[in-house]
């Protein structure tokens, strides 16, 4: 049976009044109908519940809780409670000393909120969105949507996933920052574990590898406090209207198809919309806050393999088996070599400094640029090329059928 609250019984008058019959009320709110029968009664016959009118419980404690509620804010009931339990031997409920300060005291004054508009380029929000049973390929799949949305323009992208793990999470920001068009000084994230390992908001610890991305890129990272989706109301409420869209409803061929109509949709999207702080559209208030993000460095690909290695006097570092070349300016400084997808990275002072392919056939991969430019306070620059040197090269970057045969004699011409 049905709770009989004031709800339902004010439910079982407002049905009544409208002529419908008892059995007919009790069959809509499952109720017996001798229930609803009683309290039409009770109703007709002006009855109270006496329970209104018996006395709180917390009564005894009375002039316990004046003291307390002349020294404290009344926002923290449950201190009042632990303090009456431990100091008082009070044996009553929490609720009950809730109800007994609501009856005698008038509530608490209400916070107001502060509306701030973000100047450009200063912040953006950022949040997942689940998408279950999603048809990709022909097949049920449950995506991950990445929300990020610049709080000064509205302007935001979707970044599709299969997951929420610390790999997405990163790979999801790079397309993120893209999309977008640059970094903004600060993101503010939720306390996801990929974001916030332990703790919360502004006592929260930043996972490690979240840190360096975020050092790597330059941007703070900014954790909102617990429980409290309106510290990101952007992005919230793009969360919010994107899980209403047609593309989520739809079947694809695969990911890129949906990741490539998502784009254009929400291009459109941002054309149509107008932008709270300036006036005009969305797409246009982008536009103009574009020149306030810090542009796009070379982006740090989520990794699954880091080591340090020192760079030699030749300007390789060895990893995997391979040796790569960074700048020669960072000789013989320790240097991070992380292993991506599709790539090896190596940092210093937190900047990306040089980038090669990973997994190839060969075991040496050169960069010539890294050999070029002055010398420095502490490395000389390594000696120039020769001629028989830059002819090589000219050579190498030839293909075979085209090189001319005056380009072998002069290169036999060098050699004398």
């Amino acid at each position: 049976m049905a709770t009989t609250d004031l709800e339902i019984r004010m439910t079982i008058k407002t049905l009544a009044a409208k002529g419908l019959p008892r059995r007919a009320i009790a069959r809509q709110l499952d109720l017996s109908e001798g229930t609803v029968r009683y309290h039409l009664a009770r109703q007709a016959a002006g009855a109270l519940d006496g329970r209104a009118h018996q006395p709180r419980h917390a009564l005894v404690a009375a002039d316990a809780i004046a003291h307390w509620m002349a020294h404290h804010d009344r926002s923290n009931l449950a201190a009042l409670h632990a303090w009456l339990a431990a100091e008082h031997g009070y044996t009553g409920s929490l609720r009950s000393v809730q109800r007994f300060v609501a009856d005698r005291y008038p509530p608490p004054p209400r916070r107001a909120r502060r509306r701030v508009e973000t100047p450009p380029g200063a912040q953006a929000q950022v949040d997942w969105a689940q998408f279950p049973r999603m048809v990709v390929a022909g097949q049920a799949v449950t995506l991950h949507a990445f929300h990020p949305v610049l709080s000064h323009s509205r302007f935001g992208a979707v970044v599709w996933m299969p997951a929420q793990d610390s790999l997405c999470w990163l790979a999801a920001h790079n397309a993120a920052f893209e999309r977008v068009g640059g970094i903004p000084a600060v993101l503010r994230v939720d306390n996801t574990k990929t974001a916030v390992v332990r703790g919360a908001g502004a006592w929260g610890q930043l996972n490690d590898s979240y840190r360096r991305y975020a050092t790597t890129v330059r941007f703070h990272v900014d954790a909102c406090a617990p429980y409290s989706p309106e510290h990101k109301g952007k992005v919230e409420r793009a969360v919010r209207t994107h899980r209403g869209v047609d593309l989520a409803r739809q079947a694809w061929d695969s990911v890129d198809q949906l990741q490539a109509a998502t784009d254009d949709a929400l291009r459109d999207s941002a054309r149509r919309r107008r932008c709270p702080a300036t006036g005009s559209s969305v797409f246009d208030a982008w536009q103009a806050e574009r020149p306030a993000l810090a542009p796009l460095p070379i982006l740090p690909a989520p990794f699954d393999h880091v080591a340090t290695r020192r760079v030699g006097r030749d300007g390789l570092v060895a990893f995997e088996g391979r040796q790569y070349s960074v700048p020669f300016a960072y000789l013989d400084r320790p240097v991070e070599v992380r292993g991506a997808a599709g790539c090896v990275q190596v940092l210093a002072d937190q900047q990306i400094i040089a980038q090669h392919p990973r997994h190839t056939d060969c075991r040496v991969l050169l960069d010539p640029a890294h050999y070029e430019g002055p010398s420095t306070a502490t490395v000389q620059a390594p000696t120039p090329l020769g001629r028989m040197g830059r002819r090589l090269q000219e050579l190498a970057a030839m293909p075979v059928q085209h090189r001319p045969l005056d380009l072998y004699a002069a290169l036999a011409e060098v050699a004398r």
